[in-house]
């Protein structure tokens, strides 16, 4: 798990290594083991590294292979690499480090473009061919791993953090106005290629951008999910199903110890998390170290869950690292928790993920996170009611209880400059997407965007930019796109039955504690964020009608004076806070812009 970097020139020019150096050094936290940098004429790359796999520097990136006359960097892990090198060596490959770095490179020369398909894991990687000149970035199948880019004249610049972008310079800084309207009702997700910035953009999921010497690109999805029985399901019934969620997710939990490394948990109390530990503990860890984190109470509104992730601490014999956050703490780490932030993002459970990073990382250099079981296995309350919905009808009844806010809020909200004639973005979106091939029924529909957008652009950057903010790295099981795909076959009503997550909670029966699975539906509570009061508020207020923000002029004033009366009068379907979420807009950009 790293930070990548770099500049490609089409203009006849040398590429900046300075340039590259520093965009490299805004992303020291995701590499704080080591650093690289390569220049070859017109390209130049740049590496932070954590050391997890070959912790030798034989390892190091950037990663140059002169016989084969390419050169890489490479953010994330393949979790399949000793089966893929075995391969490669059968095929008369001869390796110099122990890498999966190494792999990608060698696998690249043998399978060209078509090495993604044939790996399992998180990645973001640009590969530098000497003999033609030609550099290839790419990206995992659900967006485990950020890569953003930005154009300038006569260059194309690339990093895992949008930061080191903007802090290279030649960055157009205006908002995007299709992302601030994305932001302001898709709950603040932005879907690829877009982010908040005109001047930056960021690489799909599961896509590879080819770009020529002169400059030309050629973007290519190598892959995309489909909704429905696959060939053969037909005679399947729940148990069968249930059998193969658990088989699923045991091998995904396996895959996933490859490190040279411990590796830890981040355990949450949920479900999802405890049958992370549980699958561990099944495959011979013992002293699994487990992390849980609980914030102060506000109201009625409990701020942990230590009840749970205590049973399953317990029941493991684990051990366990209990982590109480006050609001002293919370609310000074916050500057900080937004600075790490490649876009803004409103959940509230970033800077609990952040705080909680922050402890991880003095024990282990990688966790395993439950991130992902919502999305895939149907998890959420919207869920449900789609069950019945007619296909016609199901952008609209999605939209209904995710958005934010619909075209007569918005209109009241932002700055008429900012309103594209009463074009409802978000729905247009939704529209679209569910309009795709691959999905039949309105559930399916549903869930296809939340793994493919929602679960991108929220839960899983927000734990990626959380946990790479202390040098951290976090792994996704049930992100194993095998394990996605046989999700994605299982007819809803398996997934959707008792609430939600059917049949994973029963795969779930034969390995944890019946209390954790029976349990009330949690989540990661930080109720300061939610119900705005006291420094929290006062710090959103001095954003908000700050001169910066003054000057910016993306709100009505009307809109947020209302907020500002009433904060916990004005709360999303979703639950989160309505003033939170420009507040925490207008810090992030006066924390990376200024």
């Amino acid at each position: 798990m790293c930070g990548i970097a770099g500049e490609v020139r089409f203009d006849g020019r040398m590429a900046d290594a300075g340039l590259v150096a520093r965009m490299s050094e805004t992303q020291a936290p995701r590499g704080p083991d080591g650093e690289g940098l390569w220049q070859h004429g017109r390209v130049c790359f740049g590496h932070r590294r954590l050391r997890i796999i070959d912790l030798t520097d034989a390892g190091s990136q950037p990663m140059i292979d002169s016989h084969l006359g390419l050169a890489m960097v490479f953010n994330g892990c393949i979790y399949n690499y000793p089966d893929l090198r075995a391969e490669l060596e059968a095929a008369g490959h001869r390796f110099f480090s122990t890498s999966d770095t190494e792999v990608i490179l060698k696998g690249y020369r043998q399978w060209g473009e078509d090495v993604v398909q044939r790996l399992n894991g998180m990645f973001a990687f640009a590969i530098h061919e000497q003999d033609t000149g030609r550099v290839v970035l790419g990206r995992d199948r659900l967006g485990i791993k950020p890569l953003y880019y930005a154009e300038a004249p006569g260059t194309l610049r690339f990093a895992s953090a949008l930061p080191a972008l903007v802090k290279a310079g030649d960055v157009d800084r205006d908002i995007d106005p299709v992302a601030l309207h994305h932001y302001m009702s898709f709950h603040a997700v932005v879907p690829a290629p877009r982010t908040i910035l005109k001047g930056v953009r960021k690489l799909p999921p599961a896509t590879l951008m080819v770009v020529e010497p002169d400059g030309t690109r050629r973007e290519r999805r190598y892959w995309d999910l489909s909704y429905g029985p696959a060939a053969g399901d037909a005679g399947l019934g729940f148990e069968d199903w249930r059998d193969r969620t658990l088989a699923a997710l045991r091998r995904a939990v396996e895959r996933r110890l490859v490190a040279d490394v411990p590796v830890g948990v981040l355990l949450s109390g949920g479900v999802d998390s405890s049958l992370i530990v549980g699958l561990l503990a099944e495959a011979g860890q013992t002293g699994l170290n487990t992390f849980s984190i609980g914030f102060e109470s506000v109201g009625q509104e409990k701020g942990d869950e230590f009840e749970y992730s205590d049973i399953v601490a317990e029941h493991f014999a684990t051990r366990h690292h209990k982590i109480q956050i006050d609001s002293t703490r919370a609310l000074p780490a916050l500057k900080k928790c937004i600075a790490a932030m490649n876009e803004p993002m409103v959940s509230h459970d970033a800077i609990g993920f952040f705080l909680l990073s922050e402890e991880v990382s003095k024990e282990v250099k990688v966790v395993q996170s439950g991130q992902g079981a919502d999305e895939v296995f149907a998890g959420y309350h919207w869920y449900p009611p789609l069950m019945d919905t007619a296909a016609n009808d199901a952008a609209s009844a999605y939209a209904q209880v995710f958005c934010d806010r619909d075209a007569e809020e918005m209109a009241r909200t932002l700055d008429p400059r900012f309103l594209n004639g009463g074009t409802d973005h978000a729905r247009a979106f939704i529209a679209e997407h569910f309009d795709k091939p691959g999905a039949d029924r309105a559930i399916d529909k549903a869930l296809r965007l939340d793994t493919q957008i929602m679960l991108v652009d929220d839960p899983v950057k927000r734990v990626d930019n959380m946990t790479m903010a202390w040098g951290l790295e976090a792994r996704v099981p049930f992100l194993d796109h095998e394990l996605v795909e046989m999700a994605a076959a299982m007819p809803a009503e398996h997934k959707v039955a008792e609430g939600g997550k059917y049949a994973l909670k029963e795969a779930a029966r034969q390995v944890i504690p019946a209390a954790v699975i029976d349990r009330p539906k949690g989540y990661f509570p930080v109720p300061a964020l939610k119900y705005l009061q006291g420094d929290y508020l006062a710090l959103v207020r001095d954003a908000v009608t700050s001169q910066a923000a003054r000057e910016r002029g993306l709100f009505q004033r009307d809109y947020v004076d209302t907020l500002l009366a009433d904060p916990q009068a004005h709360i999303t379907p979703l639950r989160g806070s309505k003033l939170w979420q420009i507040g925490l807009l207008e810090l992030w950009l006066q924390t990376h812009l200024g």
